[in-house]
Protein backbone atom coordinates (compact mmCIF):
# COMPACT_ATOMS: atom_id res chain seq x y z
CA UNK A 1 0.00 0.00 0.00
CA UNK A 2 1.45 3.56 -1.01
CA UNK A 3 2.59 5.54 1.96
CA UNK A 4 2.32 8.88 -0.30
CA UNK A 5 -0.28 9.76 -2.83
CA UNK A 6 -0.58 10.77 -6.86
CA UNK A 7 -0.67 14.39 -7.45
CA UNK A 8 -2.77 15.13 -10.23
CA UNK A 9 -4.80 18.55 -11.79
CA UNK A 10 -7.86 19.01 -13.22
CA UNK A 11 -8.38 22.58 -15.31
CA UNK A 12 -11.47 24.26 -14.01
CA UNK A 13 -13.31 27.03 -15.30
CA UNK A 14 -14.23 30.45 -13.03
CA UNK A 15 -16.03 33.95 -14.16
CA UNK A 16 -12.15 35.18 -13.93
CA UNK A 17 -10.05 32.61 -16.04
CA UNK A 18 -9.21 29.49 -15.93
CA UNK A 19 -7.57 27.71 -12.66
CA UNK A 20 -5.53 24.60 -12.05
CA UNK A 21 -7.53 22.21 -8.79
CA UNK A 22 -4.51 19.84 -7.71
CA UNK A 23 -6.10 16.33 -6.19
CA UNK A 24 -4.22 13.68 -3.96
CA UNK A 25 -5.34 10.02 -5.46
CA UNK A 26 -4.64 6.95 -3.50
CA UNK A 27 -5.18 3.26 -4.48
CA UNK A 28 -6.02 1.87 -7.80
CA UNK A 29 -6.82 3.93 -10.34
CA UNK A 30 -8.77 1.63 -12.10
CA UNK A 31 -11.50 1.20 -9.24
CA UNK A 32 -14.68 2.29 -10.51
CA UNK A 33 -15.74 3.15 -6.64
CA UNK A 34 -14.17 6.74 -5.73
CA UNK A 35 -14.13 8.38 -2.17
CA UNK A 36 -14.20 11.86 -2.67
CA UNK A 37 -12.84 13.63 0.43
CA UNK A 38 -12.77 17.48 0.82
CA UNK A 39 -11.35 19.09 3.53
CA UNK A 40 -12.66 22.67 5.66
CA UNK A 41 -11.86 26.12 4.92
CA UNK A 42 -8.01 26.76 5.48
CA UNK A 43 -7.14 22.83 5.01
CA UNK A 44 -5.93 20.73 2.34
CA UNK A 45 -6.32 17.64 0.76
CA UNK A 46 -3.74 16.05 2.67
CA UNK A 47 -5.59 16.26 6.28
CA UNK A 48 -7.21 13.24 4.74
CA UNK A 49 -3.98 10.96 4.81
CA UNK A 50 -4.50 8.63 7.61
CA UNK A 51 -8.57 7.69 6.36
CA UNK A 52 -6.78 7.44 3.12
CA UNK A 53 -4.56 4.91 3.84
CA UNK A 54 -7.51 2.87 5.80
CA UNK A 55 -9.87 3.08 2.97
CA UNK A 56 -7.19 3.12 -0.10
CA UNK A 57 -8.03 -0.81 -0.11
CA UNK A 58 -11.63 -0.67 -1.03
CA UNK A 59 -12.15 2.82 -2.83
CA UNK A 60 -9.79 5.23 -4.98
CA UNK A 61 -9.92 8.14 -2.22
CA UNK A 62 -9.27 11.08 -4.21
CA UNK A 63 -8.52 14.22 -2.21
CA UNK A 64 -8.58 17.80 -3.66
CA UNK A 65 -7.21 20.69 -2.45
CA UNK A 66 -10.09 23.41 -3.15
CA UNK A 67 -8.95 26.06 -4.96
CA UNK A 68 -7.27 29.23 -3.66
CA UNK A 69 -5.53 26.25 -0.72
CA UNK A 70 -2.65 23.92 -1.30
CA UNK A 71 -1.21 23.25 -4.37
CA UNK A 72 -4.26 24.79 -6.46
CA UNK A 73 -4.04 27.85 -8.22
CA UNK A 74 -5.24 30.98 -6.33
CA UNK A 75 -8.08 32.31 -8.24
CA UNK A 76 -8.05 35.97 -9.88
CA UNK A 77 -10.90 37.38 -8.25
CA UNK A 78 -11.23 36.51 -4.65
CA UNK A 79 -15.00 36.52 -5.15
CA UNK A 80 -14.97 33.31 -6.57
CA UNK A 81 -14.06 31.64 -3.08
CA UNK A 82 -17.94 31.21 -2.99
CA UNK A 83 -19.94 27.62 -2.61
CA UNK A 84 -21.05 27.84 -6.27
CA UNK A 85 -17.49 27.84 -7.94
CA UNK A 86 -16.43 24.99 -5.67
CA UNK A 87 -19.61 22.99 -6.56
CA UNK A 88 -18.37 23.53 -10.04
CA UNK A 89 -15.47 22.52 -9.46
CA UNK A 90 -16.18 19.49 -8.14
CA UNK A 91 -18.10 18.75 -11.11
CA UNK A 92 -15.35 18.99 -13.35
CA UNK A 93 -13.20 17.13 -11.12
CA UNK A 94 -15.64 14.23 -10.94
CA UNK A 95 -16.06 14.28 -14.91
CA UNK A 96 -11.87 14.12 -15.13
CA UNK A 97 -12.33 10.84 -12.61
CA UNK A 98 -14.78 9.45 -15.26
CA UNK A 99 -17.27 7.75 -13.19
CA UNK A 100 -20.93 8.49 -12.68
CA UNK A 101 -21.19 8.39 -8.39
CA UNK A 102 -18.90 9.10 -5.58
CA UNK A 103 -19.13 8.30 -2.11
CA UNK A 104 -18.17 11.83 -0.42
CA UNK A 105 -16.85 12.80 3.01
CA UNK A 106 -17.07 16.57 3.35
CA UNK A 107 -15.49 18.39 6.76
CA UNK A 108 -16.84 21.44 7.75
CA UNK A 109 -16.46 23.64 3.90
CA UNK A 110 -16.48 20.16 2.25
CA UNK A 111 -19.65 18.67 3.77
CA UNK A 112 -21.08 22.51 2.79
CA UNK A 113 -20.31 21.73 -1.05
CA UNK A 114 -21.21 18.06 -0.19
CA UNK A 115 -24.80 19.26 0.62
CA UNK A 116 -24.68 21.95 -2.37
CA UNK A 117 -23.89 19.00 -5.29
CA UNK A 118 -26.02 15.83 -3.06
CA UNK A 119 -28.84 18.33 -3.24
CA UNK A 120 -28.93 18.57 -6.95
CA UNK A 121 -30.98 16.44 -9.13
CA UNK A 122 -29.57 13.77 -11.13
CA UNK A 123 -26.54 14.07 -8.39
CA UNK A 124 -23.50 12.10 -8.74
CA UNK A 125 -23.41 11.41 -5.06
CA UNK A 126 -23.98 7.72 -4.06
CA UNK A 127 -23.59 8.59 -0.28
CA UNK A 128 -22.52 11.62 2.48
CA UNK A 129 -20.32 11.55 5.49
CA UNK A 130 -21.06 14.96 6.89
CA UNK A 131 -18.19 15.87 9.15
CA UNK A 132 -19.37 18.64 12.05
CA UNK A 133 -21.12 20.56 9.30
CA UNK A 134 -24.61 21.40 8.76
CA UNK A 135 -27.34 23.72 7.16
CA UNK A 136 -26.90 26.00 10.00
CA UNK A 137 -23.66 26.85 11.40
CA UNK A 138 -23.17 28.83 14.42
CA UNK A 139 -22.36 32.53 14.75
CA UNK A 140 -20.08 31.94 17.68
CA UNK A 141 -18.04 29.60 15.23
CA UNK A 142 -17.55 32.18 12.74
CA UNK A 143 -16.92 35.18 14.90
CA UNK A 144 -13.98 32.62 15.91
CA UNK A 145 -12.66 31.43 12.35
CA UNK A 146 -12.99 35.10 11.13
CA UNK A 147 -10.50 35.93 14.21
CA UNK A 148 -7.53 34.14 12.01
CA UNK A 149 -8.83 33.78 8.85
CA UNK A 150 -6.13 35.84 6.03
CA UNK A 151 -4.13 37.06 8.18
CA UNK A 152 -0.55 37.84 7.22
CA UNK A 153 1.20 35.50 9.87
CA UNK A 154 4.80 34.73 9.00
CA UNK A 155 7.06 32.03 10.97
CA UNK A 156 10.88 32.04 11.72
CA UNK A 157 10.82 28.31 11.46
CA UNK A 158 8.68 25.23 10.81
CA UNK A 159 8.15 24.37 14.40
CA UNK A 160 7.27 27.76 15.18
CA UNK A 161 4.33 27.59 12.50
CA UNK A 162 3.25 24.03 13.57
CA UNK A 163 3.03 25.16 16.73
CA UNK A 164 0.71 27.77 15.64
CA UNK A 165 -1.31 25.94 14.38
CA UNK A 166 -1.89 22.96 16.75
CA UNK A 167 -2.56 26.76 18.93
CA UNK A 168 -5.50 27.39 16.54
CA UNK A 169 -6.49 23.99 15.88
CA UNK A 170 -7.02 22.48 19.47
CA UNK A 171 -10.57 22.14 18.86
CA UNK A 172 -9.67 19.02 16.90
CA UNK A 173 -8.83 17.25 20.00
CA UNK A 174 -5.68 15.67 21.73
CA UNK A 175 -3.59 13.85 18.66
CA UNK A 176 0.32 12.99 19.41
CA UNK A 177 3.52 14.97 17.97
CA UNK A 178 3.69 13.05 15.48
CA UNK A 179 -0.07 13.39 14.16
CA UNK A 180 0.03 17.32 14.50
CA UNK A 181 2.96 17.36 12.27
CA UNK A 182 1.05 15.28 9.44
CA UNK A 183 -2.09 16.99 9.92
CA UNK A 184 -0.31 20.36 9.78
CA UNK A 185 2.98 19.80 7.80
CA UNK A 186 1.00 20.41 4.47
CA UNK A 187 -0.51 23.81 5.86
CA UNK A 188 2.85 25.49 5.97
CA UNK A 189 4.87 26.51 2.74
CA UNK A 190 7.87 27.95 2.88
CA UNK A 191 8.77 31.62 1.71
CA UNK A 192 11.37 33.92 0.70
CA UNK A 193 11.22 36.98 3.76
CA UNK A 194 13.71 39.77 4.24
CA UNK A 195 16.01 37.76 6.89
CA UNK A 196 16.00 34.63 4.66
CA UNK A 197 13.79 31.62 4.77
CA UNK A 198 10.24 31.72 6.34
CA UNK A 199 7.08 29.91 7.00
CA UNK A 200 3.74 30.81 5.81
CA UNK A 201 0.43 29.07 5.25
CA UNK A 202 -0.40 27.66 2.02
CA UNK A 203 -3.62 29.76 1.39
CA UNK A 204 -4.75 32.81 -0.18
CA UNK A 205 -5.50 35.46 2.16
CA UNK A 206 -7.80 36.84 0.26
CA UNK A 207 -10.33 33.98 1.34
CA UNK A 208 -11.26 36.38 3.91
CA UNK A 209 -12.86 38.87 1.00
CA UNK A 210 -16.11 37.02 0.62
CA UNK A 211 -16.17 35.79 4.12
CA UNK A 212 -15.89 39.75 5.40
CA UNK A 213 -18.37 40.85 3.27
CA UNK A 214 -20.86 38.65 4.08
CA UNK A 215 -23.95 40.68 5.65
CA UNK A 216 -26.33 39.18 8.42
CA UNK A 217 -29.28 39.02 5.21
CA UNK A 218 -26.92 36.66 3.09
CA UNK A 219 -26.17 34.84 5.94
CA UNK A 220 -29.92 33.91 6.45
CA UNK A 221 -30.24 33.28 2.56
CA UNK A 222 -27.59 31.10 2.20
CA UNK A 223 -28.86 28.78 5.36
CA UNK A 224 -32.35 28.65 3.72
CA UNK A 225 -30.57 27.60 0.00
CA UNK A 226 -28.87 24.92 2.51
CA UNK A 227 -31.21 23.51 3.83
CA UNK A 228 -33.61 23.32 0.82
CA UNK A 229 -30.40 21.39 -0.82
CA UNK A 230 -30.01 19.02 2.07
CA UNK A 231 -34.22 18.49 2.11
CA UNK A 232 -33.69 17.76 -1.30
CA UNK A 233 -30.45 14.78 -1.12
CA UNK A 234 -31.71 11.23 -1.86
CA UNK A 235 -28.46 9.46 -0.74
CA UNK A 236 -27.80 7.99 2.90
CA UNK A 237 -26.03 10.54 5.30
CA UNK A 238 -24.13 10.71 7.99
CA UNK A 239 -23.76 13.09 10.37
CA UNK A 240 -21.04 13.14 12.51
CA UNK A 241 -20.37 15.85 15.31
CA UNK A 242 -17.57 16.77 17.57
CA UNK A 243 -19.45 16.42 21.28
CA UNK A 244 -17.98 20.05 22.07
CA UNK A 245 -17.89 21.61 18.69
CA UNK A 246 -19.07 25.11 18.17
CA UNK A 247 -19.98 25.43 14.39
CA UNK A 248 -22.76 22.35 14.82
CA UNK A 249 -24.80 22.32 17.62
CA UNK A 250 -27.01 19.01 18.79
CA UNK A 251 -30.19 21.35 17.88
CA UNK A 252 -28.97 21.42 13.97
CA UNK A 253 -28.06 18.15 14.01
CA UNK A 254 -31.76 16.86 15.46
CA UNK A 255 -33.50 19.30 12.78
CA UNK A 256 -31.43 17.56 10.17
CA UNK A 257 -32.90 14.12 11.56
CA UNK A 258 -36.39 15.15 11.47
CA UNK A 259 -35.59 17.35 7.78
CA UNK A 260 -33.78 15.01 6.00
CA UNK A 261 -34.83 11.81 4.15
CA UNK A 262 -31.80 9.07 5.33
CA UNK A 263 -30.15 10.86 7.68
CA UNK A 264 -28.21 9.16 10.89
CA UNK A 265 -25.86 10.96 13.30
CA UNK A 266 -23.11 9.83 15.86
CA UNK A 267 -21.50 11.79 18.10
CA UNK A 268 -17.32 11.91 18.52
CA UNK A 269 -16.52 12.41 22.10
CA UNK A 270 -14.00 14.46 23.57
CA UNK A 271 -13.62 16.70 20.53
CA UNK A 272 -15.11 19.96 18.78
CA UNK A 273 -14.88 21.46 15.37
CA UNK A 274 -13.53 19.18 13.82
CA UNK A 275 -12.77 15.14 13.87
CA UNK A 276 -9.28 14.22 11.92
CA UNK A 277 -10.55 10.84 11.60
CA UNK A 278 -6.81 9.87 12.22
CA UNK A 279 -8.21 7.80 15.16
CA UNK A 280 -9.02 4.48 14.60
CA UNK A 281 -12.73 4.55 16.34
CA UNK A 282 -13.36 7.64 13.99
CA UNK A 283 -11.66 6.01 10.40
CA UNK A 284 -14.01 3.03 11.90
CA UNK A 285 -17.10 4.98 11.82
CA UNK A 286 -16.81 6.01 8.33
CA UNK A 287 -16.01 2.30 7.22
CA UNK A 288 -19.02 1.19 8.76
CA UNK A 289 -21.07 4.06 6.96
CA UNK A 290 -19.42 3.76 3.26
CA UNK A 291 -18.80 -0.01 3.36
CA UNK A 292 -21.86 -1.32 4.90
Amino acid sequence: MSASPRLGFVQCLSPSGLHRMAYHEWGDAANPRVLVCVHGLTRTGRDFDALARALCGDYRVVCPDVAGRGRSDWLADPHGYVLPQYVADMVTLIARLNVEQVDWFGTSMGGLIGMALAGLPKSPVRKLLLNDVGPRVAPSAIERIGAYLGLPVRFKTFEEGLAYLQTISASFGRHTPEQWRELNGAILKPLQGAQGLEWGLHYDPSLAVPFRETTPEMVQAGEAALWRAFEAIQAPLLVVRGAQSDLLLRDTVAEMEARGRQVSAVEVPDVGHAPTFIDPAQIALARAFFLA
